[in-house]
């Protein structure tokens, strides 16, 4: 025996019951003007009554736009960027705009350029870009499109609209912290040169070291992998070193395995603050002091911000500004009491 599925309600079915034409229903769908009170109460009641849920498709109906986004999301399972574009496409479902996404592995300009131009065969009204590999971002916003170009990214462009979270001052405040606790030789393992974020995050631990005349000698280069801190915790001097600031959790994580390879305490001999705040973080031994960033509000700022600059309004949103979070990966130099 087959069972029969109900189904679902049509923009047609809708019309039929109302009375009035498919343009109707989309322009009472689309709120937009030249429709009577009556009509707009009918078609509101047969909407409901039909349990109707509108597609682009049908909204596209009078205003011809596609309501559709490219997004450009970086192919590495980094978690900030991979937390943003879930975010992300969750306010674009909640607006009713649908997301074509490409992941991309391969950052060469024609590459990218190849998926731009897919992109705007299917007339998307904007693009988003979610990565970390900044040459992205610069093929995107070299291309100088018709359409509005918005990156996930902490320092302003020409041409683009960018969003993102002060890194720089949530850096600052995880060398505050250290700096509170006593520690004076902080070093730092940075993320990759290629990375407007963790440059951000270097420069804030040089300017908070330098505000308190503190010297920024030691410091390295990961690739945001918790190998990239293992092999840094491994090789660094660890003379005179009481505290690291990692760029990121992962580091973080290979870089304590590192430390405790090499007999040293975490925080008995040395303090470590990671950056993000994944799941992860408050379930190691020990718990991991690190930056929370907001990526549910990173993410929908994005798309925000986005469709300001396709519906021609202003696209300035503030930027949302990293919480330090205290756990017992860090802890008081011994000298400080």
């Amino acid at each position: 025996m087959r069972e029969d599925t109900p189904r679902q309600a049509t923009i047609f079915d809708v019309a039929r019951l109302a009375g009035v034409s498919h343009q109707t229903v989309s322009r009472v769908l689309n709120d937009l003007p030249n429709v009577r009170a009556s009509t707009r109460v009918r078609v509101e009641e047969a909407i409901k009554k039909l349990r109707y849920v509108p597609s682009p498709a049908a909204r596209a109906l009078v205003t011809r736009r596609s309501r559709t986004i490219g997004l450009i999301a970086t192919g590495a399972p980094e978690f900030g960027p991979s937390s943003a574009q879930l975010y992300f496409n969750a306010a674009a479902r909640d607006a009713t705009w649908s997301v074509f996404t490409a992941s991309m592995i391969d950052s060469e300009p024609a590459s990218i350029r190849a998926v731009v131009e897919a992109f705007l065969r299917q007339n998307v009204e904007g693009i988003a870009v979610i990565t970390s590999h900044q040459g992205i971002v610069d093929v995107v916003a070299g291309m100088e499109l018709a359409i509005p170009v918005a990156a996930l990214e902490a320092t302003p462009r020409t041409g683009i609209t960018t969003v993102g979270a002060d890194q720089y001052n949530g850096a600052r405040s995880a060398v505050r912290h250290l700096a509170s606790l006593g520690h004076r030789h902080i070093a730092h393992l940075a993320g990759p040169r290629d990375s407007g974020d963790a440059r951000e995050r270097e420069r804030g631990w040089r300017d908070e070291l330098n505000a308190r005349g503190f010297e920024a000698r030691v410091i390295g280069t990961g690739d945001w992998s918790p190998s990239a801190g293992y092999r840094f915790g491994m090789e660094c001097d660890l003379e005179r070193l009481s505290a690291v600031f990692v760029a990121n959790d992962q580091m973080a994580v290979g870089l304590m395995h590192a430390l405790t390879a090499r007999g040293r305490s975490v925080p008995g001999d040395i303090s470590v603050v990671g950056f993000d705040d994944v799941p992860e973080a408050e379930h190691l031994s020990p718990p991991l002091t690190t930056v929370r960033q907001d990526f549910e509000r990173i993410g929908r700022d994005l798309l925000s911000a986005l469709l300001a600059r396709i519906n021609g309004e202003d696209s300035a949103i503030e930027q949302s500004v990293p919480e330090l979070i205290e756990r017992a990966s860090t802890g008081r130099h011994p000298a400080a009491g």
